[in-house]
């Protein structure tokens, strides 16, 4: 019952309809899709924010020349339904739209190395020549959350809140032993068969009861931090050290802060820099008010989904596959 609880209260998408939408998508005939595939495309050049949606494109696909794919790639029409089932639909939603003979290398999951060759991942490291990893939106039920926080952020605790799996990450692990007891801080390990200090493990809060405080750790995990996009639509402030992976988020636009606060890899400045925006509210304010315009061009579905549409567009046509 308790955990049956904590589902509906936890603020977090509802996965049984996020099954359920994708089950009934797979009655569809892909045709449907198909034949209006030129249409949908082409409608992008009608559009006022067309040299926006231009942008983010060729920042998820930054292929700028032909690029072969090798032998191993496998074409579209061997895509079938296997664990973790979030990553085939959410690109089946958007592959349904092309001809199932076309090829793609597809790397699922946590991704914090480059491939090989041309391949679509939900993540990709922060670094230079990382034009092989295509980027959609994956594993979106989990990381495109957004609330309306109806609080305020002078209304709030003058702390940092973490919860979250500690196990098997190990900066995560020296986040809780240099702060884990600190009265500014309420940190908690969520994870499970754990051999990390008891005093640690806690159960897990809703998103709701994360928001009574002003700040909220954003720790990388595998990849990225999960939190951030809900935390960046909140009138708390996101923490965290500069990211080093990103995803359809665009994490590496993000702008130290201005979007979020900036605290050094080694966590060594949280106190001062915590203590340094709880005395100055307007930069605290001004960091809210632009991380909430940052997140407002993720609101828009219709423009995602052209977006998702055009990315696999390029990487067919790049990949030498497609004409225009």
């Amino acid at each position: 019952m308790k955990k049956l609880l904590y589902i509906f209260r936890s603020g977090k998408n509802p996965k049984f309809i996020y099954y359920g939408i994708n089950m009934f998508r797979q009655l569809i005939p892909r045709i449907c899709f198909q034949t209006r595939l030129r249409h949908r495309l082409s409608s992008l050049e009608k559009r006022k924010d067309k040299d926006y949606i231009k942008q983010r494109v060729d920042y998820y696909n930054k292929l700028s020349e032909k690029n072969m794919l090798p032998e191993s790639a496998r074409p579209l029409s061997e895509h079938k339904i296997k664990k973790p089932k979030v990553y085939y639909f959410d690109t089946y939603e958007f592959i349904r739209w092309f001809p199932s003979s076309l090829k793609w290398c597809f790397c699922p999951g946590d991704v914090t190395f480059v491939p090989s060759c041309p391949s679509i991942v939900k993540s990709r490291p922060l670094v230079e020549h990382n034009e092989n990893s295509i980027v959609m939106k994956l594993d979106k039920v989990r990381h495109f959350i957004f609330v309306n926080d109806k609080k305020d952020f002078a209304s709030k605790k003058d702390m940092i809140i973490f919860r979250g799996k500690v196990k098997g990450k190990e900066s995560r692990k020296k986040f809780m032993q240099m702060y884990f007891g600190h009265p500014m801080c309420d940190l908690g390990d969520v994870s499970k068969n754990t051999t990390d200090p008891a005093e640690w493990r806690t159960e897990k809060k809703t998103i709701p009861e994360h928001l009574d405080y002003k700040f909220i750790m954003a720790l990388e995990g595998n990849d990225v931090a999960s939190n951030l996009k809900w935390v960046m639509s909140s009138n708390s402030i996101a923490v965290m050290p500069r990211p080093t992976c990103e995803t359809w988020f665009m994490e590496g636009k993000l702008i130290p802060n201005y979007h979020y606060i900036e605290i050094k890899s080694d966590f060594s400045d949280l106190i001062e820099r915590i203590n340094y925006y709880i005395k100055h509210t307007d930069e605290a304010h001004d960091i809210i008010r632009h991380a909430h315009e940052y997140v407002s061009q993720f609101r828009d579905k219709k423009r995602e989904n052209l977006i998702s549409l055009l990315v696999l567009d390029k990487y067919f046509r790049m990949t030498g596959q497609k004409d225009r």
